[in-house]
């Protein structure tokens, strides 16, 4: 119950740019989305994370990549 009341997480892009390689759906480039994902608790800052996240700039489509 605890944590529903005093905690959140919030997210910014940080910046955007082109990635290589293109989408295997459908061949379109592929953009890299810089995101800041910040954790808190009782509104103090616990953690901050920097996420790279790849998608299609032509169909929207979320990729993920493997090792």
């Amino acid at each position: 119950m605890c944590w529903a009341l005093g905690c959140g997480a919030e997210e910014k892009v940080v910046g955007t740019h082109k990635a290589p390689g293109s989408c295997p759906f459908c061949g379109g480039a592929v953009e890299a989305t810089d995101v800041e994902k910040a954790i808190r608790f009782c509104f103090l800052p616990m953690c901050l994370k920097t996420i790279r996240r790849y998608s299609c700039s032509a169909c929207s489509r979320r990729l993920v990549t493997h090792p």
